[in-house]
């Protein structure tokens, strides 16, 4: 991405020597993440002006002040710079922040951009001198009745992209038609902004249903260059580090606040600080929760008594979940894999995609692995309706003790599903499909973890020191290249 950063230097008129940047050290770290994971996809893709790709899917939740207007005006400006007839359209979550912040940013650098002279620059258009029909940017304000503006929008053999400024706000009718403007080309989508509400296409992008097929992170503003440190601190003085309002405007996360939901946040958020133990005789348990393609991830989570720190997440794309031989291989290179001295004690894994990489793991002669019918009788089915309702159930009343890893996935998942009783006084999780409708993602990490608690596992017998095996290294390279997993 270094031409981006070259087209946006730009140079003081007149006899004042030096650029504007020259006293300046550039993108911060957060921005240069996005902009080099922009690159990398543009690569992967390898439009040809011809044949359509993949559209490039990118969100950022964070709080103001973190550079995101800057990095947006800078796409801009390569976009039309690079990409010749190319037509893009931008939007805010309110007027004003469009005319004053987003569209006013965008100007300002396209004006400082060693390309300006080629375009002409309104106050809701851009668009070149020698083809203005077929090559601009338009500021469209995000009404839902102005959703048709928003519509049309191709270019077959450039890039038809969107930037959503404070998407939070964007209502879905305008997410949904923009998402019409991807089918050809080179397309492109960005949605940045503080992630204010549990509901909505930002939140389904950066935590939801569709986080899987975005390229989406989360900003700390606390990691931000460009942020007042001291006013942060004093938000969280004010409000607590675990409060919505620092969550929102700091943290660049979910706020936590919902109805009806299973586990507390501030069960899971003390967890997540808690140093990880475990007894020597404690076995480790390993929950695995299988996709069968499509957005969902196939993950192997592990656990320790209290520790599901220690040993990180397997994670493997749905796409490369299709092939469940793969999964058993994975499988068992897992099963025969040395942690911090100790093998898995034993495997549970969800029987609805499941069932094949058991039978498998036992041709191997793996004989500690067990499928896990969510759906069938609880161990105490007089208090829990089904088997996944009690494993998530056993996974709450470990969390008051155990520890986990700050890690937003499995965060988003322990938060989603919600529960009532029925009327034989059994506890009810929401199901998947339940989820789904709620517009939330399967939540494969939370299941993956609950997995662990399937069924009481026996202590491990004392060991003779002498016997120790040498620890073998490990490490979550699954999806680096083709065939990593085997190396």
């Amino acid at each position: 991405m270094t031409i981006l950063l070259d087209l946006c230097l730009p140079h003081f008129p007149g006899e004042k020597k030096g650029t504007l940047l020259e006293n300046d050290e550039g993108p911060d770290a957060n921005q240069r993440k996005f902009l080099i994971n922009l690159g990398a996809e543009v690569r992967a893709r390898g439009f040809n002006g011809n044949e359509p790709v993949m559209p490039i899917r990118m969100a950022e939740s964070s709080s103001h002040g973190t550079g995101k207007t800057a990095m947006g005006a800078w796409i801009a400006c390569w976009i039309l710079s690079t990409r010749p007839h190319s037509i893009g359209t931008v939007t805010a979550g309110t007027k004003a922040q469009l005319k004053t912040r987003t569209w006013a940013g965008i100007s300002h650098w396209l004006r400082l951009c060693i390309t300006a002279h080629w375009f002409q620059i309104g106050a809701e258009s851009i668009y070149h001198k020698n083809a203005p029909d077929t090559w601009k940017l338009l500021a469209q304000t995000c009404k839902p009745e102005n959703a048709q503006s928003f519509a049309g929008q191709h270019a077959r053999s450039s890039t038809s992209r969107y930037l959503l400024d404070e998407a939070s706000r964007v209502p879905d009718e305008i997410w949904k038609v923009a998402f019409g403007g991807l089918t050809d080309g080179e397309p492109m989508i960005f949605a940045w902004g503080q992630p204010e509400r549990r509901e909505g296409m930002f939140h389904d992008v950066c935590f939801g249903k569709e986080r899987n097929r975005w390229v989406q992170h989360a900003v700390d503003s606390r990691d931000s260059r460009f942020t007042n440190k001291a006013l942060i601190q004093e938000w969280i003085d004010d409000y607590g580090i675990d409060s919505d309002y620092v969550r929102v405007r700091v943290l660049g996360l979910v706020p936590l606040s919902a109805a009806g939901q299973f586990i507390d946040a501030g069960v899971i958020m003390a967890a997540q600080r808690r140093a990880p133990s475990y007894m020597q005789d404690d076995p480790l348990i390993v929950g695995l929760d299988v996709s069968r393609g499509g957005p969902a991830h196939t993950v192997f989570r592990f656990r320790r008594g209290l520790d599901a720190v220690t040993i990180p997440a397997v994670r493997i794309t749905g796409q490369d979940s299709r092939d469940t031989m793969r999964l058993a291989a994975i499988a068992a290179k897992i099963l025969g894999t040395t942690y911090a001295g100790i093998k898995p004690t034993m495997l549970f894994v969800d029987s609805g995609f499941g069932g094949p990489i058991v039978d498998r793991l036992k041709q191997l002669g793996h004989t500690n692995v067990a499928q896990v019918v969510f759906g069938s009788k609880a161990p105490d089915d007089r208090h829990f309706v089904n088997m996944r309702t009690y494993m998530w159930s056993q996974t709450r009343d470990w969390l008051v003790r155990g520890s986990i890893p700050p890690d937003e996935r499995l965060e988003t998942d322990l938060h989603g599903p919600w529960f009532h009783h029925n009327q034989r006084d059994q506890l009810v999780l929401e199901s998947k499909d339940e989820m789904k409708e709620r517009r939330l993602d399967s939540p494969d990490d939370g299941d993956a973890l609950a997995l662990t608690f399937a069924r009481h596992v026996a202590p491990l017998p004392a060991q003779d020191d002498s016997e120790e095996e040498e620890e073998q290294e490990f490490t979550n390279n699954w999806n680096r290249s083709p065939g990593a997993w085997m190396r």
